[in-house]
């Protein structure tokens, strides 16, 4: 009998399942707080409840895998770590190039001449004398680096040299961009390096937590990761590639929503607490981006599901629209602590000053609002924010945090690094009065909210009459973004709109009226033409509405709530290789191998040799991942062209996939 551990680290929440993986049956769930300052503290909890509900022994656990949407979040709220960028051969234009300037967000960036031809020819010899005096320089500004070469993915060898040189330096963990992709576009690549890097010491603190708890209840099983993708990793290679873990939770969601209702054609909806995620099922298996995964307004070359996801959740930060006279309001994309959440370890503090502001008729900017220290690299901060987080000992007031408005952007910036969370009103705080929730402090919630609805919109109203107001407005904001969110992927993935913007057509006057079925002169009726499975620990609280608003129905499974966990034990182990053969010259054919290059006579002897380093190469990343019993496919795209009536090799494309189920214990 093999049972099977799946964990899920969300924003909020850490779920647990122990599934029986001959029976197909969940026997044990369970859900505990994630814990910031410590996630092996939330892992445990919710591991230790799930193995007691399963009735099982910790040493019957023959696999454990983990899916995480801690990565998805850190990109979508402009979280991580400060890194530095080696930019090797590209010219200062392209540092603008695919967002990469905003990707950066000032982090110091080393320009060196060198790097290599499209043909894998080196252009300019890599300045590493230079490069040693750069990184001598930064000294402890940087938690990691970020290393990327012109056409590296044609000859990775600058990449390899900085990258050993570096590591030797300093000893801190290096990312180089030909590791991540095999595809050009220079830029593209460094971006995806640069938020791989920002990533690493976060997924190495959730692994390390995870082994810890596993290693003191006497769990002796493989640990995988899932990737953005749906496949699942070891952990030790996810440590190396974090990156790869971005939509790690939402491909785990859909891989648990087939598995949990077997519908084969829906839009899959994963509420959390801080995003929304929605993708769509096409004949049971879920869309790959060809474009690689988007988050957080970055465009990465990571392969993972087509999942678009939106900064939207149910601790969402709620914004108070001020502008025009009748007031509005807005949703995220930032998540805050509940104070509902934070009012149970703090509950003294949050309600004395809860009662303080609702003493006084006016309220003031800051009033509502908390700030609560979390740790971490504080190297690159200057005075000014130091002086911020130095003050910020434990959780408190915002204004008790600062001293003057010139330091608001400090505490934002240090939100940005992820040193301090904000705490304030939140949809989980509305579902606490309207008695959706009722699993924290919903005293200190129905405070809140009252607090908030005394604001003032331009007219000078009062937001709302009450809390209980207040709070529906919320739930309907949520329910309307939700709508937004879902008839965006549903008009993305429909063929028939195909070259129009989706988010226009969300939010077309016809659209909306469509769904209101207007009758007049013209009458319009829209709804979905698929089902939506909604997912996520609130989705029951909230989705009923939207499923209601799109006339579409609304798949609610029994264990939706832990859908990730599910997931994150019900998928395959997948590894690929990629590479190209090239063709400079008539009759000469370029392997290009991570070894170097290799010249040969013909196409096909160079398509051979790549092939079979490629099978080499996946296979051994597949068996590293924790694969066993592996298949490999190998697939071949050729580009030729005819000239005066006989074909001519211009380039190849090679992909080598080895595939297999994960090694178990036992």
């Amino acid at each position: 009998m093999a049972y099977f551990l799946g964990v899920d680290t969300g924003g909020t929440y850490t779920d647990a399942v122990i599934l029986d993986e001959a029976a197909n049956k969940v026997l044990g769930k369970a859900k505990a707080l994630t814990s910031r300052h410590d996630l092996a503290v939330g892992i445990g909890q919710a591991v230790d409840a799930a193995i007691a509900a399963a009735g099982v022994s910790a040493g019957e656990v023959a696999l454990v895998s983990l899916s995480t949407t801690l990565a998805t979040n850190a990109l979508v709220e402009g979280q991580g770590a400060r890194v530095a960028l080696v930019f090797i051969g590209f010219d200062a234009g392209d540092l603008t190039r695919g967002g990469l300037t905003e990707a950066l967000k000032g982090d110091p960036v080393v320009s060196l001449p060198g790097g290599h031809s499209h043909a894998g020819t080196e252009t300019a010899p890599l300045d590493l004398a230079a490069l040693e005096q750069a990184i001598r320089g930064l000294g402890d500004e940087v938690s990691g680096f970020a290393v990327a070469a012109r056409f590296a993915t044609r000859n990775p060898a600058h990449e390899i040299a900085a990258r050993e040189l570096i590591r030797r330096g300093t000893g801190r963990p290096v990312t180089c961009s030909h590791e991540l992709s095999a595809n050009l576009n220079g830029p593209k690549r460094a971006l995806t390096a640069v938020l791989n890097a920002r990533l690493i010491g976060m997924i190495d603190r959730l692994v390390a937590a995870c082994e810890r708890h596993l290693a003191v209840v006497g769990i002796n099983a493989p640990l995988m990761v899932v990737r953005g993708d749906g496949a699942l990793i070891s952990a030790a290679m996810v440590r190396e590639r974090p990156i790869e873990t971005i939509l790690s939770g939402p491909a785990a969601s859909i891989v648990g929503a087939r598995w949990l209702t077997g519908a084969s054609d829906a839009l899959v909806s994963d509420i959390g607490g801080t995003t929304t995620d929605v993708a769509l099922l096409r004949d049971g298996l879920p869309e790959i981006d060809p474009e690689g995964a988007r988050v957080g307004g970055f465009r990465t070359m990571v392969e993972a599901v087509a999942m678009r996801t939106t900064g939207l959740g149910g601790d969402s930060e709620v914004h108070l629209v001020t502008e025009g006279l009748k007031g509005g309001l807005r949703l995220g994309p930032r998540r805050l602590i509940p104070v509902s959440l934070l009012a149970v370890d703090h509950g003294p503090m949050v309600h004395a000053a809860l009662d303080r502001w609702l003493s006084s008729e006016a309220v003031g900017e800051m009033d509502g609002r908390f700030v609560v220290p979390m740790g971490g690299q504080r190297g690159g901060l200057n005075a000014r924010d130091l002086a911020v987080l130095d003050r910020i000992t434990q959780p408190m007031t915002m204004a008790a945090a600062l001293t003057s408005r010139l330091e608001v952007a400090a505490l934002e910036r240090l939100v940005a690094r992820g040193l301090v969370m904000i705490s304030g009103v939140t949809p989980s705080d509305a579902a606490h009065v309207l008695g959706r929730l009722d699993s924290w402090d919903g005293v200190a919630a129905e405070k809140a909210l009252r607090l908030i609805a005394k604001r003032r919109t331009g007219a000078g109203e009062r937001f709302a009459t009450g809390p209980d107001v207040f709070a529906q407005a919320v739930v309907d904001q949520l329910t309307q973004q939700t709508v937004d969110c879902l008839l965006e992927a549903a008009f993305g993935e429909d063929r028939g709109f195909a070259g129009e913007l989706p988010e226009s057509l969300a939010r077309h006057a016809l659209t909306k009226a469509g769904l209101g079925q207007h009758r007049g002169v013209v009458e319009v009726s829209l709804k979905l033409g698929v089902p939506v499975i909604g997912l996520g620990a609130s989705a029951p609280s909230y989705y009923g509405a939207v499923g209601e608003r799109l006339h579409c129905p609304m798949i609610l499974p029994e264990h939706a709530g832990v859908a990730n966990a599910i997931g994150a034990v019900a998928g395959q182990v997948s590894q690929r290789a990629q590479g190209t053969v090239s063709s400079p010259a008539e009759g000469r054919f370029v392997a290009h191998l991570t070894e170097g290059l290799q010249v040969f006579s013909s196409a096909e002897a160079a398509l051979e040799a790549l092939e079979a380093a490629l099978v080499t190469e996946a296979s051994a990343r597949a068996r590293e991942a924790g694969a066993v019993d592996l298949r490999v496919t190998v697939d071949r795209d050729v580009r030729e062209v005819e000239i005066e009536g006989r074909q001519m090799f211009i380039e190849a494309k090679v992909t080598a996939t080895a595939s297999g189920r994960p090694r178990v214990a036992h």
